[in-house]
């Protein structure tokens, strides 16, 4: 294990939360949003992460079985994709530009399927995240220093 190595994938997870937190901070910014370029409501936009898995340029042949193996590289972006599972809001006035004309929801229009308090939530989650990989990191340079200090 390298001495960076918990550095680098306490930086995956900030990278990562930092693109969960502009993604929340984009819906909410559109929750009013009832016409977008791809025309329609706006919908509510969600990060997947997966697991990094990054093997490192070249291995050395002597490393002991437990180091070959390593899980814990850290995390990545997927995607960023829109949620349209759930359903827009219909709300009715028909004095409203975007308001639907004909059919059965004649007078309603589509706002976007944005809850603040779900996305108050997430920014919270994401932000206690962010926070918990800041500390990793703090903790192992003060490992490093305490570990550099003992060499004097």
């Amino acid at each position: 294990m390298g001495l960076f190595t918990t550095i680098n994938t306490a930086a995956t997870g900030l990278t990562a939360q930092r693109t969960r937190l502009d993604v929340i901070a984009n819906n909410i910014a559109n929750v009013n949003t009832t016409r977008t370029t791809e025309g329609g409501a706006f919908r509510r936009s969600r990060v997947v992460f997966r697991p990094r898995v990054s093997q490192p340029y070249w291995r050395s042949p002597f490393l002991p079985a437990f180091l070959k193996e390593q899980i814990g590289r850290g995390v990545r972006v997927v995607n960023v994709e829109k949620d349209y599972d759930a359903e827009v809001r219909l709300v009715y006035d028909p004095t409203h530009p975007d308001a639907i004309q004909s059919g059965p929801r004649q007078g309603y229009v589509e706002y976007p399927n944005v809850n603040v308090v779900n996305e108050m939530v997430d920014m919270i989650s994401a932000s206690r995240a962010y926070e918990a990989n800041v500390a990793i990191m703090n903790g192992s340079k003060s490992m490093f220093l305490k570990a550099l200090e003992i060499g004097r």
